[in-house]
């Protein structure tokens, strides 16, 4: 199964928020700057995280972005099927519909293979993603963006 980059990069950010000492906050541009990616496109991700309760934004000139508590805790496949928006892996009707549709055993197969990606990440939060040897990492990425 693949992952969207939407969310792929939503789960670099709150990776990255992880690793931050309660006190220090990130800002959006030094998430984007630390994983090298477009400043736009993480603001969207962050944009969703914060809607979900997964991350706190606070204003003003000492603001910045935190994992909340909740965040921490959060499973990583029940995560990844709200940004994923629990899509199907294959889309049977449209434009041009697939003539098996309903008769079709492969999407259901293929549901039940979703399914199970997902269940073997409910287990895992975002805690524990953070864990050595990838927190310092995470770390070392943004040390001269703080």
């Amino acid at each position: 199964m693949r992952l969207t980059r939407y969310t792929d990069l939503a789960l670099r950010a709150v990776m990255r928020l992880a690793v931050m000492d309660g006190d220090q906050l990130l800002t959006t541009r030094q998430i984007a700057d630390a994983m090298n990616v477009p400043y736009t496109h993480m603001a969207k991700a962050v944009a969703e995280l914060q809607h979900l309760g997964v991350i706190e934004a606070r204003r003003g000139r000492n603001g910045g972005l935190s994992l909340t508590d909740a965040g921490r805790n959060t499973a990583v496949g029940q995560l990844i099927r709200t940004l994923e928006d629990d899509r199907e892996v294959v889309v049977c009707e449209g434009d041009t519909p697939c003539p098996l549709a309903g008769s079709c055993r492969l999407r259901r197969a293929l549901r039940q293979a979703q399914e199970a990606f997902y269940a073997s990440l409910d287990d895992l939060t975002v805690a524990d993603l953070v864990q050595s040897p990838t927190g310092p990492v995470l770390l070392a990425l943004g040390s001269s963006l703080t």
